[in-house]
């Protein structure tokens, strides 16, 4: 019976847990879902790092090729992600191309990469205009049930905490390219950290919300943290906010940074605070 209502009535239905302040899941309204991390999940990769947050699950896999720096950049290497939404994470995806929510996911992590400053892309340069490392990040969601970006950015530098590149020497006169054996690991400087909100009647704030409460909201807000300090606000559109409102979505994003860390530091002693 209660199924059906809430197939027949899905707002009504969370609107009446909400009236007494819990959620269909059992969670409070700022109550996130537990978390868990897994690195070297793909022996082949470069890097790679499987997130769970919730029933959400995204893999990470890095790939690293040399190449012709870009003209604008000739003393960098680049940093190229890909988020993949796959229509067996759900069935609210379809085959083909990427999908437009797919799209913005990809845009909003290349965003945060060049906000943030947790790499060094000079780091990724052998020679100046001549040669340097471009890591393919490959983000795919294996089930999806709400805060994608979440997901997408804490698997994505839980990977590059693994990712180590081979040593290579250019010889700029011959031309040659020498890749050796030694390999030398990836210098992250920082842990950007995500934190999802989804705003359901205007005015109440889901933290962590899964994937039927997004598609009953009227809007999200995605927070991110680096370095305790405000890094990113993501809002596409939807229900505007108070500045109250979006003061107590960064004072919840604080919150989460000491739980994402102490995954990262579990799976990687050198890893840097965020």
């Amino acid at each position: 019976m209660a199924l059906q209502y809430k197939t027949i009535h899905p707002v009504k239905y969370l609107r009446d847990f909400l009236a007494h302040n819990v959620r269909p899941d059992g969670r409070t309204l700022h109550k996130f879902r537990p978390m868990a991390l897994n690195i070297k999940s793909i022996s082949s990769a470069d890097g790679s790092a499987l997130v769970k947050i919730g029933n959400t699950s995204v893999m990470c896999g890095i790939k690293a090729e040399l190449a012709t720096p870009r003209a604008e950049e000739p003393d960098r290497g680049y940093i190229v992600p890909n988020v993949e939404l796959s229509p067996l994470s759900s069935s609210k995806f379809r085959p083909g191309p990427p999908s437009e929510e797919a799209q913005v996911a990809s845009q909003f992590v290349f965003d945060v990469l060049s906000n943030s400053c947790c790499l060094d892309t000079r780091n990724l340069c052998i020679a100046p205009d001549k040669l340097v490392w471009v890591l393919y990040c490959d983000l795919i969601c294996l089930n999806y049930d709400g805060s994608i970006l979440d997901a997408c950015l804490m698997a994505l530098m839980a990977a590059f905490t693994t990712v180590t590149l081979p040593d290579v020497e250019y010889d700029a006169e011959k031309s040659s390219t020498v890749v050796k054996s030694r390999r030398t690991a990836l210098q992250v400087n920082s842990i950007p950290i995500a934190t999802t909100h989804a705003v359901f009647d205007d005015n109440v704030l889901l933290l962590d919300p899964t994937g039927e409460e997004e598609d009953l909201a009227s809007g999200t807000v995605t927070v991110v943290l680096c370095e305790g300090k405000l890094c990113s606000l993501f809002k596409p559109g939807g229900s505007p906010l108070s500045e109250q409102q979006l003061e107590g979505c960064v004072e919840r994003a604080k919150k989460r940074v000491p739980a994402v860390l102490e995954l990262f530091n579990a799976t990687s002693p050198s890893t840097p605070q965020g």
